[in-house]
Formats: structure tokens, C-alpha cells, sequence
């Protein structure tokens, strides 16, 4: 296998683990994956609908649903944006960012594993590549 086969592969190898965990943090917590990312994106932000549709790459009416649920659930609020009045924008409740802080542990502690036998040099190091694919 050559280098960039080896590279994709391990690509690909990681983020199906990755994805597995962050199945079973979601299940946990009777979340879809969809759902979960609005939970990690809401945590630290308070986007208009708009733009949490463009970062989560579905139509504005998909991410009304999923605004929905999670207000029927207590975890998410809707509020008109200062800046614009034919906006909303949607943040956590107390108890959103209650869960969120227990699923982002729940997540840290299903991943631990995967870097668990590197050291701090090569988790540091691997952190700075994960930035630069990612840029």
C-alpha cells in the first residue's frame, strides 16, 4: 500500500470509529447524530436559523424540525435576532448547556481510547495535523 493509500485508509478507518462513538454517545441521549451536532454547535454559539442550516448542510425547513424537537425537549430556545427582526436565532436552555456538558464528557471519555496509548508530544502533534486537514 503507498503512503497516500495509507493516509486514506487510516482516514477513513478513524472517522467510522468516530462516528460509531458519536452514535452511541447520541443513542444514549435518544439523539440522532443531526442532533447531536446541533447540540455541540448550540453550545457555543447562538446562530440565526440560517446560518445553523448552512453549517449543518440542510434546508432551513430540516433544521426547523430539528429546532422543534429539541424545544419540545427543553434544550433549545428561539429568540428574535437585535440585529435583524426578521431573524431568529436559537440558543441552549440551562438545561442544554447541562446536557451538552454531559455528552461533550460522555464524548471525551468514548474517544480516550483512541489516543490513550500516544504520548502528550504525539497527541499535541496529531491535534496540529487534525487542524491543518481540517483548514
Amino acid at each position: 500500500m503507498t503512503e497516500p493509500d495509507e493516509v486514506l485508509d487510516g482516514l477513513v478507518q478513524v472517522s467510522f470509529r468516530v462516528m460509531a462513538l458519536l452514535s452511541q454517545a447520541a443513542a444514549a441521549h435518544e439523539f440522532s447524530l443531526t442532533q447531536l451536532r446541533v447540540l455541540a454547535i448550540l453550545r457555543d454559539r447562538t446562530p440565526k436559523m440560517a446560518e445553523l442550516a448552512d453549517h449543518l448542510g440542510l434546508d432551513r425547513s430540516s433544521v426547523s424540525g430539528l429546532i422543534d424537537r429539541a424545544v419540545r425537549r427543553g434544550l433549545v430556545q428561539r429568540e428574535a435576532s437585535r440585529d435583524d427582526g426578521r431573524s431568529v436565532r436559537v440558543g441552549l436552555t440551562a438545561e442544554g448547556h447541562r446536557l451538552a456538558g454531559q455528552v461533550t464528557a460522555e464524548v471525551a471519555s468514548l474517544m480516550a481510547p483512541l489516543t490513550g496509548d500516544l504520548s502528550a508530544a504525539e497527541r499535541k502533534r496529531l491535534g496540529a495535523l487534525l487542524a491543518r486537514v481540517l483548514a
